[in-house]
């Protein structure tokens, strides 16, 4: 079995819709609800993802990845942005958790 993304030339249409709609998201709400819009991202990319033969889901929550922005930007600023360089890391680790088997 082979992995695949199936975000062909048809899907880079989607893919543009889908961006807009997080940069609006994100511009219309001054960036608060940029959690959301990235899930929404997030959401699109595991649909269009079949890794053996098995298409991924994406069950993350705007909401739970705003709460661990919150808890993100107090680590920072207790630590005067040293836990900035971790950021990265715990982003693509929550992203991770959340990406699960769609069947």
């Amino acid at each position: 079995m082979r992995s695949r993304f199936e975000g062909g030339l048809l899907g880079l249409i989607g893919l543009i819709g889908v961006n807009i709609l997080a940069w609006a998201i994100t511009i219309l709400t001054l960036g608060i609800a940029t959690p959301w819009a990235m899930c929404i991202k997030y959401r699109w990319e595991a649909k269009h993802t079949v890794i053996e033969g098995r298409r991924l889901k994406f069950i993350g929550s705007g909401g739970s990845l705003f709460l661990h922005y919150i808890k993100w930007l107090i680590l920072t600023i207790i630590t005067l942005g040293i836990y900035g360089f971790w950021l990265y890391i715990k982003m693509l680790q929550w992203k991770v958790e959340n990406t699960v088997f769609a069947d």
